[in-house]
């Protein structure tokens, strides 16, 4: 059992020192590449989440699973990511006896959203050939 522990230390540690060299990495890299673009956003459900809240005042769970054509728990598990990040804003409230939740973009989610464009469109610009 204390070597599980010993292990899972070393593990958190290490992963700890590897967000440390990827922030070092990402204040060198010139806008646009790689390094720039936010892995958060990035991913495809949670790019969808943001980018479909950005044009819409609020969604409901069952509107983005629709929209983006995915499950319950994969839906919840990416939005609990955007709400850690405090990209997003959960509201859950009873309608009768049924459970509804609804997403929001924060003003953090809407910069965020605003700098990963940015980011993509350097990068895109960057590898055309002029």
């Amino acid at each position: 059992m204390a070597r599980q522990n010993s292990n899972a230390a070393s593990r958190a540690a290490g992963a700890g020192q590897l967000v440390q060299q990827a922030r070092q990495l990402r204040s060198k890299a010139a806008p646009g590449s790689p390094a720039e673009v936010d892995r958060l956003i990035h991913e495809r459900i949670r790019l969808g989440m943001v980018s479909a809240l950005a044009v819409n005042e609020s969604l409901s769970f069952n509107d983005l699973k629709k929209l983006l054509k995915t499950t319950d728990g994969n839906l919840s598990v990416h939005a609990r990511r955007l709400e850690e990040a405090e990209y997003v804003v959960c509201e859950k409230s009873f309608v009768g006896r049924v459970p509804k939740t609804v997403y929001r973009l924060t003003p953090t989610g809407r910069q965020a959203l605003e700098r990963y464009l940015d980011d993509m469109e350097a990068l895109i610009h960057s590898m055309r050939p002029r």
